[in-house]
């Protein structure tokens, strides 16, 4: 360990002499670390938002066979049927469900100036006792039968029209933004809120998307199916909340992780012949040096250790660069894709699996001029010029 301490030591001093080169090293990996970190904030964003609007304590019914809310479709008469199945919780004898409506409405997104999509979700009268993280933060609530939204702030930073007093077109005309909430982060903190039977009749929307319910308990969920598949007339797929949300943005999330993962390799391959460039050329202008160290009996073991420590120092440098600028850029941003918006988030697994890369650059760049290192025969090694 001394050994290795003390040729460590005499690298690291040598590296003012070697500024160039050990620069490319730091620069390639902070560029590999903030590209890597950057575009997997978007998929850390995603999966978190979807996450948070999920509530394993409620499920979500879904017409047969529907994936998402958009493609269902629940008849008025279902909804009924469905709130008095059993693993409903209740409140004063009345079951904590309600039956909800979804439409996407045209929006301009500011970033872009393009035009863009924003979910509009209809309420019924329970819905916000379901939802514990609503919070109005300005104006007030939308009033029964008027033709009133209240907007996410999230999709207020996204969407342009979206400020208290603007006016949302509808297919029956102009609705008043009349508040804005929030939802703690979660993905529906990006859409409308409404009265659900107004927005249905301005969107001549007869069928329900879904129903939503707290559970009595963690085993309610399976009570409620039970309940449900006992009755014939109820064709509904049963999911936890939180279930349903993780799944619905499984793709997408898996998606850009590939892409995110691909562009990261192949900047990494580049980044690893930099330090393997860079290792052998400073191997190579302390040949002398070495074969001296080894001559005054410092072993092979702690030639290449030292090398590879110095390789791994400069590649773990580069990599919290590039974090740190990561971070700084994106950490925080909200986004708009499709009628989602979400928040970037550099979270800390995020950056160990930067650091990780680094560490895995360091070692495939610095092993092989390492091992060349120890190999060299004394003699000719203090030959070299």
């Amino acid at each position: 360990m001394k050994q290795i301490l003390a040729i460590a030591g005499m690298n690291f001093k040598g590296l003012r002499s070697r500024s160039w080169p050990a620069l490319v090293v730091v620069t390639g990996m902070s560029c590999v670390v903030g590209v890597l970190l950057s575009m997997m904030s978007f998929t850390v964003g995603i999966v978190t938002a979807f996450a948070e609007a999920g509530d394993p304590g409620r499920a979500i019914i879904l017409s047969l066979s529907a994936q998402t809310e958009m493609q269902s479709g629940i008849a008025r008469a279902v909804f009924p049927m469905v709130a008095d199945a059993r693993g409903i919780a209740k409140d004063r004898g009345a079951p904590l469900a309600e039956a909800e409506a979804v439409v996407t409405v045209p929006m301009v997104n500011k970033a872009t100036r393009l035009d863009s999509m924003m979910v509009l979700r209809g309420l019924g009268p329970q819905s916000i006792r379901l939802r514990p993280k609503f919070r109005l933060l300005a104006g007030r609530m939308f009033m029964p039968g008027k033709r009133e939204l209240i907007v996410g702030h999230a999709a207020q930073g996204q969407f342009a029209g979206t400020a208290i007093g603007d006016k949302v077109p509808l297919p029956d005309g102009a609705w008043a933004i009349v508040g804005a909430f929030s939802m703690q982060g979660d993905i529906t903190e990006g859409s409308f809120f409404a009265d659900r039977d107004t927005m249905m009749a301005a969107n001549r929307k007869s069928t329900y998307n879904s129903v939503l319910v707290r559970l009595s308990s963690p085993a309610g969920l399976a009570a409620l199916k039970r309940a449900i598949a006992a009755n014939p007339a109820l064709r509904v797929d049963i999911e936890r909340d939180s279930d349903y949300y993780l799944r619905t943005t499984a793709n997408t999330s898996a998606f850009l992780r590939a892409i995110a993962t691909m562009v990261g390799a192949t900047m990494a391959i580049g980044a690893v012949f930099a330090a393997l460039n860079t290792m052998y050329g400073a191997v190579a202008s302390r040949t002398r040096e070495i074969a001296t160290l080894r001559a005054l009996g410092f072993g092979g073991t702690p030639v290449v250790l030292s090398v590879v420590v110095e390789a791994l120092a400069l590649c773990v440098t580069g990599a919290l660069i590039g974090a740190l600028i990561a971070w700084a850029l994106f950490d925080g941003n909200a986004k708009a894709v499709n009628s989602s918006v979400f928040v970037l988030r550099v979270s800390p697994g995020l950056v160990m699996t930067g650091l990780i890369w680094a560490l895995v650059v360091g070692l495939l760049g610095g092993l092989p001029p390492a091992i060349r290192a120890a190999r060299l025969p004394i003699a000719t090694a203090l030959r070299a010029t």
